[in-house]
């Protein structure tokens, strides 16, 4: 896991790790790993899938700049950032989605004060990354 939005893959059939690679959660921005609340998102993540059948449902809707893949992560069957803007560690990334599950789901989270919305002022990824050009 690079952070709370991007993890490193291999099929199941490989062994070998150049069939590794990285994909970028979809419907999310996760605090970068330097940023407030950037470990925890990653740790969550990590729990959610660590030790656990992970079912990626490979949906790549492309590749970005940094050439990730884009798609779901499920772990079990939870979608992966459901599970992170449901639990305030991960902004529902209205730029670039349209699913009103996670935007809900981060709503709910604000609502209740979960996670870094605990914080009065949460800088979102894109404006922490903006302020932070070396990261």
């Amino acid at each position: 896991m690079y952070d709370g939005d991007t993890v490193k893959l291999r099929p199941i059939a490989s062994n070998d790790s150049q069939d590794e690679f990285k994909l970028r959660l979809t419907g999310i921005d996760a605090p970068e790993r330097n940023q407030s609340y950037g470990l925890k998102s990653r740790r969550a993540l990590m729990k959610l899938c660590k030790g656990k059948n992970i079912i990626v449902a490979v949906q790549i809707s492309g590749i970005d700049k940094y050439q990730r893949s884009l798609g779901k992560l499920e772990c079990n069957g939870i979608d992966a950032s459901y599970y992170l803007a449901e639990h305030g560690l991960a902004w529902f990334y209205t730029q670039y989605s349209s699913d009103t599950t996670i935007e809900n789901a981060e709503k709910n989270a604000r609502r209740h004060m979960l996670g870094l919305w605990a914080d009065k002022k949460p800088i979102a990824p894109w404006n922490w990354r903006h302020e932070h050009r070396y990261y």
